[in-house]
């Protein structure tokens, strides 16, 4: 199956593309350039992390997580957590619910096109 998703920018040195999304589950992959920072945030939605390639410190609940490529990490609903970027990294982040709002972001950026 071609993706067809745009790249969307989350925040500076960080951008997403849906990969595949149904009724329960909602899938990204995520690149991340070295040095960048995402700023701590929370939402309903449970999410599995994994890191694809590179390091990064994934800070949850205000206590760092170094992690590298073949790691993974499980998120509850509404847990704050945040990202500073060690090197370039990709990540391959699941979630339940979908991310509707991410959803409704890649439709607006395809009908732009």
């Amino acid at each position: 199956m071609k993706n067809k998703n745009p790249w969307i920018k989350i925040c500076p040195g960080i951008q997403r593309q849906t990969l595949a999304s149904g009724k329960t589950m909602y899938q990204m992959l995520a690149t991340l350039e070295a040095g960048s920072k995402m700023p701590a945030h929370q939402h309903p939605q449970e999410q599995i992390v994994h890191i694809l390639s590179g390091r990064m410190k994934l800070i949850v609940d205000g206590t760092p997580h170094e992690m590298k490529s073949g790691d993974s990490f499980y998120l509850g609903s509404n847990v704050p957590h945040g990202v500073e970027t060690i090197e370039e990294t990709r990540v391959l982040d699941t979630f339940s619910p979908p991310r509707d709002e991410y959803l409704a972001i890649d439709e607006a950026n395809r009908q732009r096109q």
